[in-house]
Order: structure tokens, then sequence, then C-alpha cells
């Protein structure tokens, strides 16, 4: 349990143990980690993006949720957004995808649009966010969320460079070209 003479477990057991319990969570029991000195498990952290996720955020123009809820690894996550106002995307639905490898939140999701949009960060063939023109995922923190994603995603879309971009027919992934061997990482698919 630990070292010598001690029964005080240490930190690898101890993060085993919240790893393999995060069902404590589901029934109500609010844990908060903020101030903990080592990084939240990786279950803890989507169930609590999941748990902020299904309360709405702010006003009510950005979501997200989980993709299939059988998923025991959280891997695949639903977002959406409504277009800004004073913007070419006002009053538009726009839907993503986000999925979260084994690496989130040490490593950024996968961004991808599932509705056609043109933005200067967006592959327009694939609809993924290019993490080297994004900055939000160029400059990956352990701290960001999907929220914040999404958000600054929404803020890009009033940005001077793309507020005013012609935008393509609504549409969604059907017509757009299949990225073929994509590795996903935590991403929004």
């Amino acid at each position: 349990m630990g070292s010598e003479g001690s029964s005080a477990p240490v930190v690898g057991e101890y993060q085993s143990l919240l790893i393999i319990s995060p069902e404590i969570l589901k029934d109500g029991i609010n844990v908060d980690f903020t101030d903990c000195a080592i990084g939240v498990p990786r279950n803890f952290r989507l169930l609590e993006e999941l748990e902020r996720g299904e309360k709405g955020i702010g006003d009510g123009t950005v979501s997200y949720g989980m993709d299939d809820a059988d998923d025991i690894y959280m891997r695949s996550w639903t977002g959406t957004i409504i277009g800004p106002p004073n913007t070419v995307h006002e009053g538009r639905i726009y839907q993503l995808k986000l999925f979260c490898d084994t690496d989130y939140p040490d490593k950024p999701p996968t961004v991808r649009f599932q509705t056609r949009i043109n933005m200067t960060c967006v592959n327009q063939e694939t609809g993924m966010v290019e993490p080297s023109l994004f900055p939000m995922l160029g400059n990956w923190q352990r701290e960001h969320t999907m929220e914040d994603i999404l958000t600054s995603l929404k803020r890009e879309m009033s940005a001077p460079q793309n507020r005013r971009l012609h935008q393509p027919h609504e549409g969604n992934e059907d017509q757009r070209v299949e990225q073929k061997g994509l590795s996903h990482r935590c991403a929004i698919m």
C-alpha cells in the first residue's frame, strides 16, 4: 500500500484508485480537483466536463456532450455553436465533433466541423480545425477544456478575418471529402 512502515498510499496507487472508480461522481458527489497537487485523472476531468456541458453554458449559444453514452472511455463528443450576431455566421447552427484520446487533457482533442464553414483556421476539405492556425489548440494547456475550445471558435467567427468570409451553402459532412488516415487525439468529431 505504501512505503515501509507507512499505511498511506503512494501517489501511483492513489491515482489508480481514482482512475478505476469514477462512478462515484455519477452519484451526485461533487469533487473539486482545482487545487490538487497532482493532475486530475482523465476520467474525472471528463466527467466534470460532461456535467458542465449538460447544465448548459452561458447564453446557450455553445453546447457540448458525449456522442455515445455507452463509450466508457469518453472519447467521442459533439459540440454545437450558434453563429455570433453581426457576422455572416449569425443564426447558423454549426455541429462539431471532438475526439479526446487517452492523452487528453495533456494533449488537445481533435476538432472537426461537421457543418460546412469557411474560417481561416478550418481545413475546407475535411472540416478539421488546424492547430497551427488556431492558437487554443496549437498552444494547448492542460487547464483548457472543450468549453474553452467552443467559445474560442465562436469568438474566432467574429474576428475581422472571419466575420465577413463568404460561407458555403449550409450542409454537413456528407458533402465533405473525408480525410484518410487521420490519427485521432482528443478531438471534436
